[in-house]
């Protein structure tokens, strides 16, 4: 039995409330907060890019012997730092991890986690004496005053994946889907992403029933305590659940649409994270919901634009509850600052240096890691 032993998350400590973003490009605020079922969006300073959220994110389940033990190191990202040197090179020295592991860095859009998810489950089979490290680190840019910026955000989510699992057990069966597709990208020469944004929604909605549909040997409706989404925005994933109402009957629907609002929670007050979206959702759920049960299964639907869709599913463990911890992560959004439109702004506007020339990154944060220096092309993190 393979599968996610200990859960990990790490967002800024800065957001815009999107009523605030609302007034300024004059929008109804019921657009976005309805419209999209998004309420507020994770802003990054320069020192928290993908690496020192990773870290972050990582840095609060790891103890001295899962440490000893990873013997992979993966991060899934969209918004790399580097074309060549995998992110998780940084992470790894960051987190103080022996020498005798694989880091790799894994890229398909918002897909990445997921497919690094799998090859973690095939690692840590094959040596059950090992575990992997997973981490989803990403922060969406869609550039001010464009029609993706309300779906903005920041955050990273790692993923501990072991032999005897005290979260969740994975199961060796899934559906996929791949196709080329021009829904989404960025160009390496781009800093902001491009979308068609209705053509990917029709999209995601169409790998979603496929990839189901394909799924219907694997599952009973009845079976699934709860239907998790990728959430590039909280109303997407409520209207892929809303396809299967015909084919549920009320009492199945109703069970996967209230735990699907126990899911969005923490979504709705970070915005995209892109690979960890997912996993964010997941962890929403296992945090705010207390009807669930040991045993419980979960179905995970994941979409990367470009496109991939994959369908999974898990088992909740015995005691899962004791391998969480809620009241961190509730009092790390509760804690974070708010800030202004202006002061969004000009932090987007923000741009680490491309010369070779030196530029101190300046923080705010006293703990944690982050990114402190550029000097001759190079990234110096502590």
């Amino acid at each position: 039995m393979v599968g996610i032993d200990k859960i990990g998350f790490y967002t800024p400590q800065q957001y815009l409330d999107l009523k605030d973003l609302a007034q300024a490009r004059q929008v109804d605020p019921n657009k976005y907060l309805i419209g999209i079922g998004q309420s507020k969006m994770a802003v990054a300073d320069m020192d928290q890019d993908i690496v020192a959220m990773a870290a972050n994110a990582a840095e609060e389940i790891l103890d001295a012997e899962d440490r000893q033990k990873i013997g992979l190191l993966i991060v899934a990202t969209e918004s790399g730092v580097d074309q060549s040197k995998a992110a998780a090179l940084f992470v790894q020295e960051l987190l103080q991890l022996h020498h005798n592991l694989r880091a790799v860095e894994i890229k398909e859009a918002c897909y990445g986690a997921t497919a690094a998810l799998g090859w973690a489950y095939d690692f840590v089979s094959l040596h059950p004496e090992q575990k992997a490290l997973v981490i989803a680190s990403d922060i969406a840019r869609y550039g001010l005053q464009t029609a993706g910026e309300v779906t903005q955000g920041a955050g990273a989510v790692a993923l501990l994946v072991s032999q005897k699992p005290r979260i969740l057990s994975l199961e060796k069966q899934s559906v996929y889907r791949s196709q080329n597709a021009n829904d989404f990208w960025r160009p390496n020469y781009s800093q902001e992403a491009f979308a068609r944004g209705k053509y990917s929604e029709e999209l995601y909605l169409q790998m979603f029933t496929q990839v189901y549909q394909q799924a219907a040997e694997l599952i009973s409706e009845k079976s699934l305590a709860a239907l998790l989404f990728h959430i590039p925005f909280s109303k997407m994933g409520r209207k892929a659940l809303q396809t299967l109402t015909t084919q549920l009957t009320d009492n199945d629907y109703q069970r996967l649409e209230q735990r699907f609002d126990k899911s969005i929670i923490y979504g709705k007050n970070v915005g995209n994270i892109y690979t960890g979206s997912l996993y964010l959702s997941l962890l929403s759920l296992l945090e705010n919901d207390d009807t669930l049960k040991p045993d419980d299964r979960i179905g995970l639907f994941s979409y990367g634009s470009g496109a991939v869709a994959e369908l999974f599913f898990g088992r909740l463990q015995s005691g899962y509850q004791t391998s969480l911890n809620p009241q961190k992560h509730h009092d790390l959004l509760a804690q974070r600052k708010k800030l202004t439109i202006r002061e969004y702004e000009q932090i987007f506007q923000q741009h680490l240096v491309t010369d070779g020339s030196s530029q101190l990154i300046p923080s705010k944060r006293e703990t944690g890691h982050r990114l402190f220096k550029v000097e001759n092309h190079e990234r110096f993190y502590k």
